[in-house]
């Protein structure tokens, strides 16, 4: 009979388990990690959808993928990056979103992105890069 309870309670938490993992968000892709970290604007690019807002230090404007892509390389280009890191990230269904920081050697910015899943992957519909203020640290 205890045997019988301890596999019907191992059962319960073995399930109880898989749901709340089930239920947890999911991460942001590597590869928009990986690519900011390098300071890759051709590999960011392709997490961008086939049309981006960019808002980048004050400009803001709709984008095609390419041109979101030179937009990010000139970026980069002018602000290094020496790290990236996720602060939160939260979103549901098909919607996930992401804070980011990243650091530059002269000033570390904010970055906020909105991906939205098409055909099971999840592309990047906006994009800001903004100063980091001493507040928001």
């Amino acid at each position: 009979m205890k045997r019988i309870v301890y596999i019907l309670g191992f059962a319960v938490v073995l399930l109880l388990s898989l749901g709340t993992l089930q239920a947890q968000p999911e991460k942001v892709p590597e590869g928009i990690v990986l690519s900011f970290k390098a300071g890759n604007a051709a590999e960011l690019s392709k997490f961008f959808h086939d049309n981006v807002e960019l808002i980048i230090l004050e400009k803001e404007d709709v984008y095609s993928r390419s041109q979101a892509e030179q937009i990010i390389r000139k970026f980069f280009s002018e602000h290094k990056p020496q790290n990236f890191k996720i602060i939160h990230n939260g979103g549901m269904d098909n919607s996930r979103y992401a804070i980011c920081s990243l650091e530059t050697p002269g000033k570390t910015y904010r970055v906020y992105f909105l991906m939205k899943k098409q055909d099971g992957s999840p592309f990047i519909h906006q994009l800001r890069i903004e100063e980091e203020t001493e507040n928001a640290q």
